[in-house]
């Protein structure tokens, strides 16, 4: 097997332009809008994105010729309208550009009206109830503020996804509406400060992490094809404690495809800037420049897609699963998140005045305040079977929202709270440092540290989400977090301008609130480390939300706080809550079902089988010992193979057990008819017994001979030759 996923890197295509000649090749971004549309429909259009206003349908046959000639020139013979159902990927239904021409041919069209809308089939993606299966009828339509892109020889169409009553039926609808918010109450309150201010964009930059294993290895196990995860395995002798991985040499093979991947991400207009050698062996990353957020989370969904298919290019496999192997590191998509206004001001950045930091410390304290409200809800916004495996574990944030600030913004907040004026009130950017090295120049210190341990932590000009899982879609936690920042940002600016109202001047009633917002926050606040047993317990006496159950961490969603709230914003309606908390313990259940299914299989007809041959070796052997020698001798050797020999039999023996009341758990549990029951027994009754089976599996791989095992290990798995 080692021998057999022994491979040269293979050769990458690099083109011979700069990246800067490439990129967007494959984009209808506004240098190809100027190019193949009219002037006035490009003005129209631009203005339509600037203003995100919605554009006549005289427009969108404009659009839609000029967007078919410039597919067509790049080699495009399909299109699709490329949207997000409730399943964390990505959809698509693909269409010929032909018509009939009425003389026997065809010719190639394309309206404003396939572009703005199709009807894709609502009963067959994840709904929570809103259709039934005779009830089909579902609408894709287009998303003007994301560009459209060509993947191999299909033009693709961003768009959201409704059913035929309105209700959304994906993550880019909500999205939308929760950016929508945020901005509308973002501009509010930074008006405050500049009356000019016209827009506040909400920004991302995710950080993708994921394991590579090879083409072959993959294959030879059932459990990642089927789960993306090793439901069995032992730990390697070495995996990640010398601490050599990460930022190490890059191996030649994944140097190779990173190259390649980088290559397709520039001709996508996917701004990929880092990769490297994460913690874990075989764990690598890749993050791009920020963008705004919903298109950052559709080159972000568009990146899982790519990666998995220029991974095969090279013999590998790419794994998103959160924890793919256990005893090491899994994988998280750190989601780093900012606001910033439309005249270039990131509002979590200290200014250089007195007025300019009274705008941070605005935004930042009405960050904390949202955040500790609904501390819940935005776990609940992360939470599913996958990163259940990972949240908690030493490399990533516990299952307990808090936030992080460094000892600067700490202190200041301190200080702020203590303080009748905010005349003086001075936070320090980055300052320098001097190591004292004469061959070393000075460092620029930033104004926080950083905290690993922390969930939700602020780091210099933005927030970290590290808790949101790798295979997760970004939207998830995005729609949680800004529509509890705009509700929040909303309530702030109803208090001040009722304060003003009151006779006060601005600055003192935004002074007064935020130290209110101070206070009240306090709770969410902690800096210390989040993976102790002692901040567990002080999480629960501060009031914090510590479920541990993904089944039970969904009913956040629909409390009376999140429904108001989400109503609020525009966000959600109680019944696309209702029906999403559907969705997601129905996943939940299947995810869970399927594990368990394809472990009983390997348990029964692989492991079982496997370790019964290597018995029946030590049993002839302890046999042929007693035949050829006599005496003690005989003795001590039998008696070894024969403690070997009960040892196994007593690990066959619970893996049958365990299997049979793992089946039999899952039985009662399918047999529930409401979803959220049916996930809570899974998580209760099913998982539990999962795990005793796999303790026992792995016991008997130590155990058994490394010829006769049927699957391959980590030691081969976790290290690419």
């Amino acid at each position: 097997m080692e021998e057999a996923t022994k491979r040269k890197a293979v050769k990458v295509d690099v083109p011979k332009e700069r990246p800067t000649e490439y990129y967007g090749k494959y984009v209808f971004n506004r240098q190809k809008m100027f190019e193949y549309l009219p002037a006035k429909t490009f003005q129209a259009l631009c203005k339509a994105i600037d203003n995100k206003e919605p554009l006549s349908r005289e427009v969108a046959d404009s659009v839609a010729e000029g967007m078919k000639k410039w597919a067509i020139d790049c080699g495009a013979r399909h299109y699709t309208h490329w949207f997000h159902p409730l399943t964390d990927g990505t959809a698509e239904k693909h269409d010929s550009f032909i018509e009939h021409d009425g003389k026997g041919g065809v010719v190639e069209e394309f309206s404003g009206k396939l572009l703005v809308q199709q009807e894709p089939d609502a009963s067959s993606f994840p709904n929570g109830g809103i259709r039934n299966t005779f009830e089909a009828r579902g609408y894709s339509a287009w998303d003007i503020s994301s560009p459209a892109f060509i993947m191999d020889d299909t033009l693709c169409i961003p768009t959201i996804f409704i059913s035929y009553t309105g209700e959304s039926l994906d993550y880019k609808t909500p999205l939308l509406r929760a950016l929508n918010a945020v901005d509308k109450a973002g501009t509010r309150v930074a008006r405050y400060f500049d009356p000019e201010v016209n827009h506040v964009t909400s920004y991302l930059g995710w950080e993708q992490e994921y394991f590579l294993i090879d083409e072959a290895l993959y294959a030879a196990r059932p459990d990642l094809v089927m789960t993306g995860r090793t439901l069995m395995g032992h730990e390697s002798a070495k995996n990640q404690q010398l601490e050599d991985h990460y930022f190490g040499a890059i191996p030649s093979r994944v140097e190779a495809f990173m190259l390649d991947l980088e290559i397709e991400c520039n001709k996508l207009g996917i701004p990929a800037k880092t990769c490297h050698n994460e913690v874990a062996p075989n764990q690598f990353e890749l993050a791009p420049i920020y963008e705004e957020t919903n298109l950052a989370n559709d080159h972000n969904l568009l990146l899982m897609g790519l990666i998995a298919e220029v991974a095969k290019r090279h013999n590998f496999r790419v794994l998103l699963h959160e924890k793919p192997f256990a005893g090491i590191n899994g994988s998280g998509k750190h989601n780093n998140w900012s606001l910033g206004t439309d005249k270039g001001v990131l509002l979590f950045s200290p200014g250089k005045t007195s007025k300019d930091n009274l705008q941070f410390v605005t935004f930042i304290t009405n960050v904390m305040a949202a955040v500790h409200r609904h501390n819940a809800l935005i776990k609940a916004s992360i939470a599913s079977a996958t990163n259940a495996h990972r949240l908690g574990a030493n490399e990533a944030p516990p299952a307990i929202i808090s936030m992080f600030l460094g000892t600067q913004l700490s202190n200041i907040l301190d200080e702020v709270e203590h303080s009748d004026s905010a005349e003086t009130l001075d936070v320090k950017g980055r300052e320098e440092m001097n190591l004292g090295l004469s061959q070393i120049p000075e460092i620029m210190l930033d104004n926080t540290d950083r905290n690993r341990t922390s969930p939700f932590a602020f780091t210099g000009n933005r927030f970290e989400f590290r808790a949101v899982g790798s295979s997760a879609n970004c939207a998830s936690a995005m729609i949680a977090l800004n529509a509890a920042v705009a509700d929040q940002l909303n309530q702030f600016a109803d208090a001040v301008d009722a304060a003003v109202a009151s006779g006060k001047t601005r600055r003192e009633a935004v002074w007064e609130e935020i130290r209110k917002l101070i206070r009240y926050s306090k709770p969410i606040h902690f800096d210390g480390n989040g993976y102790s047993d002692e901040w567990k317990e002080e999480a629960g006496r501060r009031g914090l939300d510590t479920e541990t159950s993904a089944p039970l961490m969904y009913d956040a969603y629909l409390s009376d706080q999140s429904v108001d709230m989400f109503g609020r914003t525009g966000v959600f309606n109680r019944v696309e809550l209702e029906a999403r908390n559907e969705v997601k313990w129905e996943i939940y259940t299947k995810k869970i079902q399927i594990e368990a299914r394809v472990l009983g299989d390997l348990a029964i007809n692989h492991v079982i089988p496997a370790a019964t041959r290597y018995q029946s070796l030590l049993l002839e052997n302890a046999y042929k010992i007693k035949e050829l020698f006599k005496g003690d001798k005989a003795d001590k050797i039998s008696r070894q193979d024969l403690t070997s020999i009960e040892t196994i039999s007593d690990h066959i023996a619970e893996i049958r057990s365990e299997v049979e009341a793992m089946v039999n758990a899952r039985k009662v549990a399918n047999k529930i008819d409401d979803e959220r029951e049916k996930a809570i027994a899974y998580h209760d009754t099913v998982v539990p017994r999962m795990e005793n089976v796999r303790y026992h599996i792995d016991k008997l791989e130590l155990m058994v001979d490394n010829e006769i095992w049927p699957l391959p290990k980590y030691r081969e798995m976790l290290f690419i030759r």
